[in-house]
């Protein structure tokens, strides 16, 4: 509706000044021309807003103006309080805030808003954490914070997945993600982007150096990039198997990262088929989890690597248990 997307400009303009009248055309998805004949009604009802052309252009405000402008529906109010992860803000150090601001949000909503928003808060809970994900290593952000926000490079020690050393890079940060519970860096490392988990940085250094981020590029922008690289890595083994029905739910859950297509089920077989993409063939092993429950069936290859795992697993196993150390059984220290 127009008085919406007026007052989305009202705020827009209030909370970053100068806005290119393309950006606002885009972040509301209508013509440009369509901003400027918004821009003109808010200036007949009297709010001091202009627009200049040219290179260095854009819509602003005239300085100084502020409006106090709630205006929230009840749907608006109701999403302020759905809000995903309170551990996100205990990482950040903010829970105290994050208290505090839904105090004043709730204080400062239309009356008539604010037993919905009250009661949307105590209904609906956002845990983004995944089921039985175990201990994790405590990941402390304060330098990383400190980097994004002032703006400075930073030196980090870094250990890869399944490297022993860690190895140190200076890169330029767009910020922190939170995904799944886990914190990641989004950072340039020489002018292309890359993901670092935080709890894989061994220490870091905030830098007297000032960032440089490449032009126009934002938070949101580099994390797509990284996150395509992530999700649609090409993959080196593909792999045919079939799943006993009653063990099919557990498998596409623990599988969901190497499945390719949806398992095909009939609903009356006693298996299903599914095919999986690795990225090498010892990473097939996990499918010994479900011991008899799963048969690969291609490529060769996969078959005789998981024949030869659970062959030297068998071996193991009928060795005698290894003393680990000095034991006594008199009740002794």
């Amino acid at each position: 509706m127009k008085s919406d997307r007026l007052l989305s400009i009202l705020l827009l303009l209030q909370t970053r000044g100068r806005v290119p009248a393309h950006e606002l055309a885009a972040r509301l998805e209508v013509s440009v021309r369509t901003i400027y004949r918004d821009v003109e009604a808010l200036s007949a009802s009297g709010v001091p807003v202009y627009a200049e052309r040219g290179r260095h252009g854009g819509i602003e405000l005239l300085a100084g103006f502020r409006t106090d402008v709630t205006g929230l529906t009840a749907d608006e109010s109701r999403a302020l309080f759905i809000l995903a992860a309170q551990g996100a803000h205990a990482a950040l150090g903010l829970d105290a805030a994050f208290g505090s601001a839904l105090r004043k949000v709730m204080a400062a909503l239309p009356a008539p808003h604010r037993p919905v928003a009250e009661v949307t808060s105590r209904r609906i809970l956002v845990d983004a954490t995944r089921w039985k994900g175990g201990p994790r290593k405590a990941v402390d952000l304060d330098v990383l914070q400190d980097a994004v926000f002032a703006d400075r490079r930073v030196r980090l020690r870094y250990r890869h997945s399944g490297e022993k050393a860690a190895r140190t890079y200076t890169v330029d940060p767009y910020g922190l993600v939170a995904k799944a519970g886990v914190w990641y860096l989004v950072a340039d490392r020489r002018a292309k982007p890359q993901l670092f988990r935080a709890d894989r940085v061994r220490s870091a250094t905030v830098l007297d150096d000032p960032v440089r981020r490449r032009p126009g590029v934002e938070l949101a922008d580099a994390w797509e990039v990284v996150r395509r690289q992530v999700e649609e890595s090409p993959g080196g083994v593909e792999v045919t198997v079939r799943v006993r029905r009653e063990r099919l739910d557990m498998f596409q859950r623990l599988n969901a990262a190497w499945l390719t297509a949806l398992p095909e089920d009939d609903g009356e077989s006693e298996w299903a088929t599914a095919r999986l993409t690795y990225g090498f063939v010892r990473e097939a092993r996990q499918l010994l989890l479900f011991a008899d429950s799963v048969e690969v069936l291609s490529p060769p290859e996969v078959r005789e690597e998981l024949a030869a795992t659970a062959a030297s697993v068998t071996e193991l196993y009928r060795r005698p248990a290894a003393v680990s150390g000095p034991a006594s059984d008199d009740g002794r220290c």
